[in-house]
């Protein structure tokens, strides 16, 4: 079950196709990371900001698993969603939809966190739990 879920609709575009019209698997990677993106933005952080706080995240590990294409110009919505809170890592679960509601792939990201002056691994920022909790803790009331 998900501690914190975030949905963000992607159109699929003509250069994410191949010749049939359908989704390169390599694009799911990439909406994985725009939903993430966008999920840390309605948390009240962007990369951006976290980098400026010293820390980084590099990716770890990434799985994807296929279940049916994805069509040129379909909206798409990625949820990706959080199941444990974070501490030396913090996977990302992710789920794409089509726009019938067909969950057609699903993975996970695996982020470290390092400084990024030593490149040295450290466990999460506990200003980043804080936004975390708030963030929890809002999606919570508005449901």
């Amino acid at each position: 079950m998900a501690i914190v879920s975030f949905e963000h609709k992607i159109r699929v575009r003509y250069k994410d196709t191949d010749q049939m019209g359908i989704m390169h698997h390599s694009n799911y990677i990439v909406f994985y990371e725009m939903a993430r993106t966008e999920w840390l933005r309605d948390m009240g952080l962007t990369y951006a900001e976290i980098e400026r706080r010293g820390i980084m995240s590099p990716i770890i590990e990434v799985e994807s698993r296929y279940l049916a294409p994805a069509y040129y110009d379909e909206v798409l919505t990625v949820r990706v969603s959080l199941d444990e809170m974070p501490a030396a890592k913090m996977v990302i679960r992710s789920e794409v939809f089509n726009e019938k509601g067909t969950m057609i792939n699903r993975g996970s990201v695996t982020l470290g966190f390092m400084h990024a002056d030593t490149r040295r691994p450290c466990r999460v920022p506990e200003w980043f739990m804080s936004a975390l909790n708030d963030y929890i803790s809002r999606q919570h009331t508005m449901r």
